[in-house]
């Protein structure tokens, strides 16, 4: 793939950034309204490539590019369309815009099998604090709970649904095909390393697992001038040690990672005592049994703590997620695509949750990681580079043509 197609695909991302629920930021959430500016530009790119579109009830959009028959099995590529408030233009969206163009790029000849590009309605949990919406949904793993679960305006992931001009009762037939040949997905790194090593791109090996929880220590409010220190139940403090605890764990064990990232004390006046402070907590290892050991050294700790100093705590588990693998022979066919495209064929685990890791359990599935100047995600500034796009879509294209070697028509 030559750089102008690589600076049509980053021109299209940078369009789409301006579909947002907030001027002069890129912020969309799970079917706001601005995802149906989204949906409009990337159904007309792919009915302009020769797809079929249409969009399911979870929102997910998606287009066809049939294969040579009709029984031909279905390989999907997709990523996210949703992102986290103020966020830039290329983290998910990049993923679907890429597969528009490697469909664009057959110029109507039908493989061995069908290409179903996918852009996944939810994965940053941000609305409704679930993540994965769009990619459980295709799945089959979108239930009456999860429909249930409300926003913090009161409007439940359902009503939602409705509110889009959608049906969530018909919500079955996002389902995959039966015959599902794989998936793919690119995305950039969100990090730093291939900035290090001067690659642009890596192929993904496994996502690591998480466990993500709050906790609570509970003490009592008191007035912060007449309560002497040895008579206080100071809940922030016992958060705030437990929090120092967190990161001297995490460093003692290798590669593991864990993130305290949000304090919510109360009642948060400046001159009372806090009787209650929640504490997220965030803990990633590509070993499920180094992360499991480290959250229970933390869980403990967080007992000890709030014993010792008069407080009790709340564990709370959000959810736990284990590492999870991509399919090793289509990693090693796009590790051969990545070395024919020209780049070092590295390989890496990636330490943030994608949609691969909902679909691996389900179909074979592969991850492609496009560099990110500065390591910068998550934010306005995060970028990506023309000829690194260039390469992976090169990539791509020669992952296409192996796979379409090794299938049956």
């Amino acid at each position: 793939m030559d750089d102008a197609i690589a600076r049509e695909v980053v021109n299209r991302c940078r369009h789409l950034a301006t579909c947002s629920d907030e001027p002069g930021y890129t912020t969309r959430t799970f079917l706001s309204d601005s995802m149906h500016a989204v949906h409009a530009g990337l159904s007309r790119w792919m009915a302009d490539a020769g797809m079929s579109v249409t969009v399911d009830a979870a929102g997910n959009i998606r287009g066809v590019h049939p294969g040579s028959s009709s029984a031909a099995r279905r390989l999907y590529i997709g990523s996210h369309l949703d992102t986290v408030p103020h966020a830039g233009a290329f983290d998910g969206v990049l993923g679907v815009v890429m597969g528009v163009a490697l469909v664009e790029s057959l110029r109507g000849r039908r493989l061995p099998f069908s290409i179903e590009i996918v852009g996944f309605s939810e994965e940053e949990g941000v609305r409704f604090g679930i993540p994965f919406i769009g990619s459980r949904a295709v799945v089959g793993e979108v239930d009456a709970t999860l429909l249930a679960a409300t926003d913090a305006s009161g409007t439940s992931v359902a009503q939602a649904i409705g509110h889009f001009g959608l049906d969530a009762s018909r919500m079955a037939d996002a389902r995959a095909a039966s015959n599902a040949l794989g998936y793919l997905e690119f995305h950039i790194e969100q990090g730093p390393v291939l900035e290090h090593l001067r690659q642009p791109v890596a192929v993904v090996d496994r996502i690591v697992g998480r466990t993500y929880a709050d906790v609570t220590f509970v003490g009592r409010a008191g007035h912060a001038g007449t309560t002497p220190m040895e008579a206080r139940q100071d809940a922030l403090a016992g958060a705030a040690e437990w929090i120092g605890c967190v990161e001297t764990q995490a460093r003692r064990m290798k590669d593991l990672v864990a993130t305290t990232g949000r304090i919510d004390a109360a009642p948060g006046a400046a001159n009372v005592i806090a009787g209650k402070c929640r504490v997220t907590l965030d803990v990633r290892h590509a070993d499920d049994a180094a992360r499991t050991i480290t959250v229970g050294r933390l869980q403990s700790a967080a007992e000890d703590i709030a014993a010792r100093r008069g407080l009790t705590v709340e564990w709370s588990p959000r959810f736990d997620h284990q590492a999870v693998a991509m399919h090793p022979a289509l990693v090693s066919m796009l590790s051969r695509a990545v070395e024919r495209a020209g780049a070092a064929p590295h390989v890496m685990p990636s330490g943030a949750g994608h949609d691969a890791m909902i679909l691996a359990p389900h179909m074979p599935a592969a991850m492609l990681f496009i560099r990110t100047p500065g390591g910068l995600s998550h934010h306005p500034d995060e970028t990506v580079m023309d000829g690194d796009v260039a390469v992976a879509l090169a990539a791509g294209a020669n992952f296409l043509e192996e796979l379409a070697g090794s299938v049956d028509d």
